[in-house]
């Protein structure tokens, strides 16, 4: 008798019907969407910062008040399936744009490697270059303005 082989639910399960924990577990962790970001007031462009919010641990990567976050932190952002075509503001490999957009999640992801080592072994995490909100007078923020370069963080001048 032949085995039969089973996907993984990401290749099964469109994103829009997928359980809350099944949802969840696609984030890599990475906290790229937990930094600071600007937006242009005639424009509408956005612009990240480096700069995390104050209640992210930059070391873990992981909210310190996940559960209530949005009562704690007024414009936290929460990615869900029905905003799905909106995720192109994210970076190019937060793991949920990258399932949109290709249908498979990348070689680095936690669910398929079974760990973060990978991300952490490529960089794709902000604990190497993220600075603490409550560090930085709001004024000085524009001068923390990064463009993403392959998911990697470069300077960026608002002024080009």
């Amino acid at each position: 008798m032949i085995a039969k082989r089973y996907e993984p639910f990401w290749k099964t399960t469109p994103l829009t019907q997928m359980t809350p924990a099944e949802w969840e577990s696609l984030c890599d962790g990475c906290g790229k969407c937990c930094l600071q970001k600007l937006q242009d007031d005639e424009t509408e462009e956005v612009f990240y910062t480096n700069l995390s919010c104050q209640q992210l641990n930059i070391n873990s990567c992981q909210c310190k008040v996940y559960a209530t976050r949005q009562t704690k932190v007024a414009d936290c952002i929460t990615l869900t399936p029905d905003k799905i075509d909106d995720f192109q503001w994210l970076p190019d490999t937060c793991s949920y744009r990258v399932l949109h957009e290709t249908r498979d999640l990348p070689s680095w992801h936690p669910l398929i490697v079974g760990s973060n080592k990978e991300m952490l072994r490529q960089g794709l995490t902000v604990q190497h270059y993220a600075v603490n909100e409550s560090t930085v007078p709001e004024e000085e923020w524009e001068t923390h303005v990064i463009k993403w370069v392959h998911g990697m963080p470069e300077p960026y001048d608002m002024n080009e």
